[in-house]
């Protein structure tokens, strides 16, 4: 049912919701044009993005995040408040955390899941609210493998503990958990069954008919979650599969199981909808000696992904083997990410990059995509207009380390942190309509 508000004398209502809420026009944390007395360019981080069909307002992106919240795999409504408060303060991509394909690839009974017609439902009315923001929403499809089955944070990393197995009293499937070869993640973790080529089917059957589902809640954009030690991330790597199949072995095996869950997927979005994946550039485990999943196979994965038609590689790392070591630092997974997109761009790839991890600051979202190509708001990059010297864009070389900033435990602590970042880096940006009179006060820093 649409709003019955008469647009002649009341706010003009938000488009294609169910409810009523006035249309943000433009989006909150969109950049406006700039006084032609102050003349500033507009950092990259404040400038839209176009991906197929879906145009992002800004680069900040809402990191998907498990919120162990869900009730038998449904979104509830700590989801809409969570995702909500982020859109509503101007972030362009919220992203539903890791959705489970099947029951059983759940990481917790808590989490969120898209195997079933009932799962659409509350999808859609987060969907929703986002899109009454003016802002885009994304879902992450996942299956978590080996690492199913276990305890919520809160009540996995309690002192002591001597399992995080989540057993069948707290809900769990302990003996039904998937693996490409049966090997736990470690002893305080659930047994694990090496999958037939009959589950190996039925999982990437089972991805499809979650993004058709996802497609039916109204979602924007699919992101395919192959990272942190999950299933795809798990055959992936010559230290968790050890099949003898076709599925294991040789580089092309091991992310076979990959690109049919990407073939899969793309089958049941449309051709305007993007495409996202998020692997592990590393499982950090290059100093054991051991053959792992490394840089040099991620780059070569990042080539063959446009072809498959994967639109941007969102780049984390670790999360697949208890003994990794990682240099845990601001920013971590940047350079990582940022000599993938090199290597993209030198070939002339179309492949976008996300950078993720310990992004706390606005000048360090902003450092991590801006090019040199530097334009005013009004201005159109596509012509090539640049804001300082008029050169085209063929005359500026991108020296970008990624396209997208995503972005998780800021946005935990401050759901405004896209306002916040604009008025660090002197960026007029719209607010959400009902805050417009808290906007912070001109040339103040917060």
């Amino acid at each position: 049912m649409g709003s019955t508000v008469n647009k002649a004398t009341a706010s003009r209502p938000a488009e294609g919701v169910p409810f009523y809420t006035p249309a943000q026009d433009p989006p909150s944390g969109t950049a406006l044009a700039l006084d032609p007395a102050r003349p500033r360019a507009t950092p990259t981080l404040f400038r839209p993005l176009t991906v197929r069909g879906v145009t992002l307002a800004n680069r900040f992106v809402v990191s998907p995040m498990c919120q162990y919240s869900a009730d038998d795999g449904h979104l509830t409504d700590w989801h809409l408040v969570n995702l909500g408060q982020m859109a509503a303060r101007g972030a362009a991509l919220s992203v539903v955390e890791a959705s489970a394909v099947l029951p059983n690839g759940r990481i917790s009974p808590e989490d969120a899941g898209l195997w079933a017609a009932s799962h659409v439902a509350p999808l859609r009315r987060v969907a929703d609210f986002v899109h009454s923001q003016g802002h885009k929403v994304g879902v992450q499809l996942s299956h978590a493998g080996r690492k199913a089955s276990t305890l919520s944070p809160w009540h996995g990393q309690r002192e002591g503990l001597t399992s995080h197995v989540a057993t069948v009293e707290h809900g769990g499937w302990p003996d039904d958990v998937w693996g490409p070869s049966p090997i736990p993640f470690s002893d305080t973790y659930p047994r694990v069954v090496e999958m037939s080529k009959e589950q190996v089917r039925e999982t990437v059957e089972a991805f499809g008919k979650a993004a058709a589902r996802a497609v039916e809640a109204g979602i924007d954009l699919i992101e395919i979650h192959g990272a942190h030690g999950y299933l795809i991330n798990q055959f992936m790597s010559p230290l968790t599969n050890q099949r003898t199949d076709e599925y294991g072995g040789s580089f092309e095996n091991r992310t076979r199981l990959l690109f049919e869950v990407i073939e899969a997927v793309r089958g049941a979005i449309p051709d305007t909808m993007p495409l996202f994946l998020r692997i592990s550039m590393t499982e950090w485990m290059e100093w054991s000696g051991k053959d792992s999943w490394d840089m040099e196979q991620s780059v070569r994965l990042a080539h063959m992904l446009p072809g498959a038609g994967v639109d941007l590689l969102d780049c984390s790392s670790g999360g697949n083997h208890h003994e990794q070591k990682i240099q845990l630092q601001p920013g971590y997974q940047v350079d990582p990410a940022a000599e993938i997109r090199r290597g993209l761009r030198a070939a002339r790839s179309p492949l976008l990059v996300g950078a993720v991890g310990l992004i706390t600051t606005a000048e360090m979202a902003r450092d991590i995509v801006q090019d040199s190509c530097t334009y005013t708001v009004g201005e159109d990059p596509e012509k090539g207009a640049m804001a300082d010297s008029g050169a085209s864009t063929e005359e500026c070389e991108d020296q970008s380390k990624a396209d997208l900033v995503f972005i998780a435990r800021q946005f935990l602590r401050e759901p405004e942190f896209v306002l916040r970042a604009a008025q660090h880096l002197g960026v007029n940006v719209k607010w959400p309509n009902q805050y417009a009179r808290a906007g912070w006060p001109e040339n103040q820093k917060v």
